[in-house]
């Protein structure tokens, strides 16, 4: 990442870890908003994912803060959760397995 005076970038999310990041990294990135992930080395490294080692942020263009910080709210609340209530799909999948 280039940090330039063009283009200043800010903390959106602190995650658990690197896998926590890199799942936001990738939601927000789906979304159209460039992200970055800053871990410690030394939490990186031994794959810690508590405590201030383990933390890892998640970071965006000050220009799209906002526009991350709408996404990551209406994810928490739960607006792109997948329920998907009907067993037809999983009774077709053991139907085809068997034969």
């Amino acid at each position: 990442m280039k940090n330039s005076d063009s283009e200043k970038y800010g903390v959106v999310y602190v995650a658990n870890g690197q896998l926590e990041a890199e799942t936001i990294r990738l939601f927000l990135e789906a979304h159209d908003i460039k992200a970055f992930i800053f871990q410690e080395g030394v939490g990186n490294t031994y794959g810690l994912t508590i405590g201030p080692l383990g933390e890892a942020k998640v970071v965006v263009p000050t220009e799209q803060i906002e526009q991350a910080v709408n996404l990551l709210e209406r994810m928490e609340r739960g607006e792109f959760d997948y329920n998907d209530t009907s067993d037809d799909s999983l009774a077709d999948m053991d139907q085809a397995s068997e034969t």
